[in-house]
């Protein structure tokens, strides 16, 4: 019995010791109220002190809707009526846009023109402060430093525009001595770093003893800070609206970024949209070159033949008979027109060297089956081009793009054929009804036969020229009317409040941990504690 009674006492005494009750537990912390002061000043002053020493970072967002031309929404009715040009046939992907707006590139050019790799900075009251635009009194301009380095130094501003530089770093490493170096406002200064200018800005008014912190990234280092502070997304999976947010410590920094992001994207857009616009001129340009010489050729052959056999003018001489000649021989011309660009088209598509190379969108030729064909290849070209400059020749996809360009290139060769051959046989027969009118000045001089035929090789000349020279006009036009793809819904803006840190949360966080604390540390002092704590231990053990 007495073991009994022994063994049962145990059982209670152990499960006393395991169990503390809320109600023990509260009047326990109670009595230690001081350590919860404690934690708590502790916890909120730890909290206070990172909220001081971090800098607040803002979130400046922009919306822009991605233009889609290929459904007439964006497109003004001025424009449509350039339609039968083939100037505005683009479908725009918004997924491709975004992905294009996130492009390293196009994140490069904007750091390039927002000198985003020079930071300055100062000592403020609890941190450092970030000055840019407004706030920065001086721009630092490091001559011929190499993109891929970085450096930095300090800059005191000292009395009547004079500079002290000092603590001089390159790659992360010290250089120079500890003597400061002295200079001047528009001046080059020699430096362990390189050949430094410095000038003011509108905001330096004899700013004094200010110390200015200037650092310099790596072009890459900026760029890819830019980007994973930038975030782009689609308003809703149905709509044409993109939203951009940038997050920054400076708020017109962040605006700048966003407007630039915007402005560098639009000019590659027309850039690309242009291409083919551009290789269109070259064309052009160099067939007049070609044929202005020719036509000049032709006219002192003219010109000599005339003088040298004294002969009047031919159609003054067969006019009788040249009456029916005229509307098939101005048939003829327009025939051989459409020849010579299906000619000349065939040799562009059949030269190696030319392989990758845009054809003229606007070629001439009277079929709107090898116009589509056209439209189709520089199309598909495009896009080949475009995914080789984001990755390379070896992509399964390029090469893929590639074979099926070469099927491409052979079907445009055989509608070229099939359509040379249809001309011919339209011209063949429209020479036979010229020859019977011809036929009939038979007993005209010899002289006269070989000027009439020097003469229709100028008007043939002249009217190729002259063609040309309209759709160059038209191809101007074309690169002129290439609007934006974008149109800006909202202008880069926010809030001052800051997103981060998040004070609030912050705050409430350590005063839950000053809480926290105290009681786990009671917790666990009770729970091992074995020894009696008082009465009611020992009515329990009883």
């Amino acid at each position: 019995m007495n073991n009994m009674a022994t063994n049962q006492l145990k059982s209670n005494v152990q499960i006393t010791q395991d169990f503390i009750s809320i109600q023990d537990l509260f009047y326990l912390c109670l009595n230690k109220w001081h350590w919860f002061v404690i934690s708590l000043v502790l916890c909120l002053g730890t909290a206070t002190f990172y909220l001081l020493k971090t800098p607040s970072v803002y979130v400046r967002t922009a919306s822009i809707l991605i233009k889609d031309d290929s459904k007439g929404k964006t497109a003004s009715a001025d424009m449509e009526s350039f339609a039968d040009l083939g100037l505005f046939t683009t479908n725009t992907n918004v997924n491709n846009e975004m992905g294009t707006l996130r492009s390293p590139d196009v994140m490069h050019e904007v750091v390039t023109r927002l000198h985003l790799e020079m930071n300055y900075q100062a000592d403020g009251r609890f941190h450092k402060q970030t000055l840019y635009g407004n706030t920065l009194p001086l721009s630092v301009n490091m001559i011929n430093f190499p993109e891929n380095e970085s450096a930095s130094f300090s800059l005191q501003l000292l009395e009547e525009g004079t500079l002290e530089l000092s603590s001089f770093t390159r790659n992360g490493e010290e250089v120079g001595d500890d003597n400061p170096i002295h200079g001047t406002f528009n001046d080059s200064i020699q430096t362990p770093v390189g050949i430094v200018w410095i000038t003011p800005s509108a905001t330096y008014a004899g700013r004094t003893e200010e110390l200015i912190y200037v650092t310099r990234q790596t072009v890459s280092a900026a760029s890819e800070d830019c980007s994973l502070r930038l975030t782009i997304a689609q308003s809703d999976e149905k709509s044409n609206i993109i939203t951009l947010s940038f997050q920054d410590v400076s708020t017109q920094r962040a605006e700048d970024v966003l407007n630039t992001l915007i402005a560098v994207y639009n000019e590659n857009w027309v850039k690309d949209k242009n291409q083919i616009a551009v290789s269109t001129s070259m064309f052009i340009n160099e067939r007049l070159g070609v044929i202005e010489g020719e036509l000049g050729n032709v006219d002192d052959d003219i010109s000599s033949f005339k003088s040298e056999h004294l002969l009047p003018d031919v159609q003054a001489a067969a006019s009788m008979y040249m009456a029916q000649a005229n509307e098939a021989q101005a048939a003829i011309r327009g025939l051989n027109n459409q020849v010579y660009m299906a000619r000349y088209i065939k040799g562009y598509l059949t030269n190696e060297n030319n392989r990758f190379q845009l054809l003229p969108a606007n070629s001439g030729i009277e079929s709107a089956n090898l116009t589509a064909q056209l439209t189709e290849y520089n199309n598909k070209l495009l896009e080949r081009n475009s995914l080789v400059a984001h990755s390379s020749t070896k992509n399964p996809l390029v090469r893929e793009m590639d074979k099926s360009l070469n099927d491409m290139r052979s079907a445009l060769i055989t509608s070229i054929d099939n359509q040379m051959v249809a001309l011919r046989a339209q011209i063949k027969s429209l020479e036979a009804i010229g020859g019977q009118a011809t036929s009939q000045i038979a007993s005209n001089p010899k002289q006269s036969k070989y000027l009439l035929s020097v003469e229709r090789q100028q008007k043939v000349k002249e009217s190729l020229y002259l063609y040309l020279l309209q759709k160059r006009e038209e191809n101007e036009l074309s690169q002129a009317f290439t609007a934006y793809n974008t149109r800006i819904i909202t202008k880069p803006g926010g809030s001052m409040i800051p997103t981060a840190p998040i004070k609030r949360n912050i705050l409430l966080a350590a005063f839950a941990l000053g809480l926290l604390i105290p009681i786990v540390f009671v917790f666990i002092r009770e729970n091992i504690n074995t020894c009696v704590r008082g009465r009611k231990d020992l009515e329990t053990l009883t």
